[in-house]
């Protein structure tokens, strides 16, 4: 699935020039947590979320610094947090390094960069124009509009090599792990270092396509085991 597909469309937008109290307005009654702000060319300039509104003399929340980090801090970043606080407007508190994304990016590419930036949503771009938006519900409702996968056939030898492949994949240490399959019935046999590792374990064969029945009986090594068998 691609940005296209959930994204929500058309976007809520302002200008350069909206008041924030019409910006706070529209973010309760849309049920929405951020808008793009538009230039007069319908270009994306910036956007302004929640975050953006959070620190104002208006209702008290104003960040105050301590003296002394007035003193030690930087002055710009005093100015430019001052601003963000008192302005009027929305290019006054708007965040102008928008992270973006065009109308054919996966799902896992927008995951990926909400989480690598800590953000909630990404505008969908097509031509340098805003479309739509992405947030993280729309990755949900993907998620849950997502058809299951058909399992795979394979035989017992194939099926036994993915199910070490993505037991490897969630982490754990296979040293003393081994897997049986016999008619698609999948066996785990041996120990791993930890419980988390024990859960990854039972987790990758049971979702695994094509695994059937999973049967357990991986234990976890104590600590005292441990530092014998895996000695240097």
């Amino acid at each position: 699935m691609q940005a296209k597909d959930v994204m929500t469309s058309p976007a809520v937008t302002v200008a350069p020039e909206t008041p924030v109290e019409e910006i706070a307005k529209l973010l309760l009654t849309r049920g929405i947590s951020a808008v793009p702000v538009l230039d007069a060319g319908g270009r994306l300039a910036g956007i302004v979320s929640e975050g953006d509104l959070v620190r104002r003399p208006e209702s008290g929340t104003e960040r105050r610094p301590a003296w002394w980090l007035r003193l030690l801090g930087d002055g710009d970043e005093q100015a430019r947090d001052y601003v963000k606080s008192h302005g009027r407007r929305a290019a006054d508190v708007m965040t102008r390094e928008v992270v973006s994304v065009d109308e054919h990016a996966t799902l896992a590419s927008i995951a990926t960069l909400l989480e690598k930036h800590r953000i909630k949503r990404v505008p969908v771009l097509r031509e340098g124009r805003v479309i739509g938006i992405v947030s993280r519900a729309n990755l949900l409702q993907g998620l849950a509009a997502h058809p299951p996968a058909a399992p795979a056939v394979l035989d017992d030898e194939a099926l036994r090599a993915r199910v070490f492949d993505e037991i490897r994949r969630a982490g754990v240490d296979t040293a003393f792990v081994n897997v049986v399959v016999y008619g698609g019935r999948v066996q785990l046999w041996g120990g791993v270092r930890s419980p988390e590792q024990h859960a990854a374990a039972r987790l990758a064969a049971q979702t695994l396509a094509g695994a059937r029945v999973v049967e357990d009986h991986l234990g976890v090594f104590s600590p005292m085991v441990q530092a014998t068998m895996w000695a240097e």
